[in-house]
């Protein structure tokens, strides 16, 4: 059985097979053996109904019957409850918000439930209980579910299942896998040097490991060796990225921090310390001979526009080399018309009096600043007339969409590429901007997501970092208070106050529109389009509300946050699509409802809507979970100092794929894992670069190349 042949080949599949596997990104042999488990059960632990312990924990073995939808007595919370039998008793199985559930079980569907055994009034049950299908009961405590297979363990894996594929179909296919020879065939493309140096087992023993442990050990040593196995081939890429840039030339900038202090000293407030030694390690940067690939990551409010304005006011105010005349030119990249005319707003007040010529271009139309007849205001312009003066050198700084990466925009002297919330744009993307020229411009990519340190070494590792970890002077924090429902109406009547008093409130909801109470999958959260109707008619009835989200078209979507910027709408209501939005100075007030569903480091972007005066901003967490562990965790953003914090914190606590996400980061699961480890990230780290150092296109190391070809093309197809 060849390891890249599709599984159709070698076993009979039916449609609904076909499907499953599909969904799950499974097309051959190879991919089914990378399927790696979630996690493992016990059959030692398993016990019958009559003998589990209420209070505790429990994994039980039964038939479902009486499988129904309702909803609660009280709140009437949709809900689906059915019953587990085994030969020695029954217990209750009920599901809040799930009723789906009841419709795509069975009655006498066999399963393995596990959850906390309650018991109320006689009656024993398991709430909200991990449920899962098997083709057969154990036989009785400790008997090994596969033991006909000839494994002596108590372990079982547990894997991702999908409509059509049960765990325990998977679990019999890959040991048939197994038993094949397939291994064989398989080439491990980590040297063994480096096996040996990490105590890691080889590819062929890992996979009989992770999908066959006789012991925990096994799986532990599995999961280890795949986790540094991946973050090992990121920091390889990563390595030879940065190796391939230093062999390009570039602009070389001979500016220092003195060069621009007098156009610093116009701004509205003094540099922090972290934007002086950012700008100054750019600095730095500009003069070597190869261009300069970093990332600026701030807060929101932590001033990254500023420093991002005077690194183009020292670009633009430079000559190409040779020349005593002309510009050097500046490409200002944001992910939305909105906030790239946000940024060319920033640049003027920044610009103005400068004699600097800036420009924005964007799908909508072009615009130029300073206009002859206002000096301190902008004009349109043809975007004939624009590209005109952009490719002859007389605009040094041009602001812009994805419109700045069409092959009609081309510069004379393109030096610097700037792009905002980098993460938005694809490599490609990224990649066509940069090579617009002969001279590999210098690249600074700006981020507001904060990101922690691993990940950050993982995900850019061939970029350098700088870190903007403070608030300019005079910026205030964010009041964040997690609000009960018994205290909504205390914080509406608050914001009623406040919006009396002129400001704004953003509120919050995780989906568009309500769900469909009869689809299996349907999730109960608060929508824009039903929350606004309530707020509208019951609660604020005197205010205008307006309506945002990523269903509306780009014009509509402008025109609501042109009419919220104005102040014509007081209460505008939307999904986390105004995480990196405009800047609103007035709107000092934010509601997120259905907190838990965010994760942290989203909620943190959230609330920094609301960081954008000095005014005093508010942010109120509106949670309706009742679970211990996401009340502590919503209250991390109370006590946290910054987003750095919140990032170390919700990695800790959700994973990392709660911070970026892993399937946008081309990283499974299991090397989301990997990545709360630092040591393991700083030891593949180094390793890839002492290889790439010696010998940058891997010659001596064929296996390697050929492993991170096929991890490259997948990656860029996905």
């Amino acid at each position: 059985m060849n390891p890249d042949s599709p599984l159709a080949k070698h076993f009979r599949l039916n449609d609904a097979h076909t499907k499953a596997l599909s969904k799950l990104r499974i097309d051959t042999v190879r991919d089914l053996l990378y399927h790696f488990p979630v996690r493992y059960g016990d059959t030692a632990n398993i016990e019958y109904i009559k003998n589990a312990e209420v209070g505790k924990t429990v994994a039980l073995y039964g038939k479902l019957s009486g499988l129904k939808t309702k909803k609660s007595f009280k709140s009437k919370v949709p809900m689906a409850e059915g019953t587990l039998t085994d030969e020695t008793g029954s217990v209750k199985l009920v599901w809040f918000h799930q009723a789906y559930l009841a419709k795509m079980l069975r009655d006498g569907t066999l399963v393995r439930a596990e959850g906390k055994l309650t018991e109320k009034n006689g009656v024993r049950s398991i709430v909200g209980p991990k449920i899962e299908t098997v083709e057969s009961i154990p036989l009785g405590v400790g008997d090994s579910l596969f033991g006909k297979e000839g494994i002596e363990s108590t372990l079982y894996p547990i894997y991702n299942e999908s409509k059509g594929i049960t765990s325990n179909w998977i679990f019999h296919t890959i040991q048939r896998i197994l038993s094949s020879g397939t291994l064989d065939q398989i080439h491990d493309p980590v040297p063994d040097d480096i096996l040996h140096t990490f105590n890691l087992p080889k590819l062929q023993t890992a996979l009989v490991w992770i999908h066959r442990p006789k012991k925990e050990s096994d799986s532990r040593s599995a999961r280890k060796r795949f986790a540094f196995e991946e973050i090992f081939m990121i920091q390889l890429e990563k390595a030879q990225t940065r190796v391939e840039r230093e062999s390009h030339g570039a602009f070389q900038i001979a500016k220092n921090f003195l060069d621009i202090k007098a156009f610093t000293d116009r701004f509205p407030f003094p540099l922090t310390d972290a934007q002086t030694r950012a700008i100054e390690s750019m600095f730095a940067d500009f003069k070597k001979s190869y261009p300069m690939s970093r990332l600026l990551e701030g807060d929101v409010g932590s001033g990254k526009t500023a420093v991002a304005a005077a690194l183009a006011y020292a670009v633009g105010m430079s000559h190409p080399i040779g020349q005593s005349f002309g510009n050097l030119q500046v490409a200002y990249m944001a992910p939305t018309e909105i906030l790239a005319g946000q940024h060319f707003k920033s640049l003027i007040e920044y610009f103005t009096g400068s004699g600097m010529q800036i420009a924005l271009i964007t799908g909508s139309g072009c615009q130029k600043f300073p206009s002859k007849i206002n000096p301190a205001g902008t004009t349109p312009i043809s975007r004939a007339q624009l590209l005109k003066w952009v490719a002859n050198g007389e605009i040094p700084i041009l602001i812009g969409t994805h419109a700045l990466i069409q092959k009609s925009v081309r510069f004379k002297h393109l030096a610097l590429v700037i792009i905002d919330e980098q993460h938005r744009f694809g490599t490609e993307q990224r990649r066509k901007l940069r090579e617009k020229e002969d001279h590999i411009p210098h690249l600074l990519s700006m981020t507001a997501t904060p990101i922690p340190r691993t990940l950050a070494l993982t995900l850019y590792g061939d970029l350098d970092l700088s870190l903007l970890d403070e608030l300019p002077p005079g910026r205030k924090p964010v009041e964040t208070k997690i609000i009960t429902p018994d205290k909504r109406k205390e914080v509406y009547e608050y914001i009623r106050g406040e919006i009396q008093n002129g400001r704004q409130v953003y509120v919050i909801c995780p989906r568009i529109n309500e769900p469909d109470p009869d689809l299996e999958t349907a999730i109960i959260a608060k929508s824009v389009t039903e929350e606004a109707k309530r707020l509208e008619q019951e609660i604020f009835p005197e205010f205008v509300i307006g309506v945002l989200h990523g269903k509306m078209n780009s014009k509509e979507k402008d025109r609501v946050m042109q009419e919220f910027t104005r102040g014509e709408i007081h209460v505008l209501v939307a999904t986390s699509v105004i995480e990196v939005g405009v800047n609103v100075p007035n709107a000092t007030m934010i509601i997120i409802e259905g907190a838990e569903r965010f994760g942290l480091a989203q909620l943190h972007q959230l609330r920094g809507r609301v960081m954008r005066s000095s005014l005093k901003p508010s942010c109120f967490i509106f949670a309706e979970t009742k679970s211990a562990n996401s009340l502590e965790r919503l209250k991390a953003l109370s006590s946290a100092a910054n987003g750095f914090d919140l990032a170390e914190y919700d990695l800790k606590q959700r994973g990392a794929g709660q911070l970026g996400g892993g399937k946008q980061w081309g990283i499974s699961d299991l090397g989301m894992e990997a990545i709360q480890n630092i040591k393991m990230v700083e030891a593949a780290r180094s390793t890839a670069q002492h290889i790439v150092k010696t010998d940058p296109k891997l010659d001596t190391y064929p296996l390697l190349y050929e492993a991170q070809q096929k991890r490259t093309k997948k990656i860029h197809f996905e």
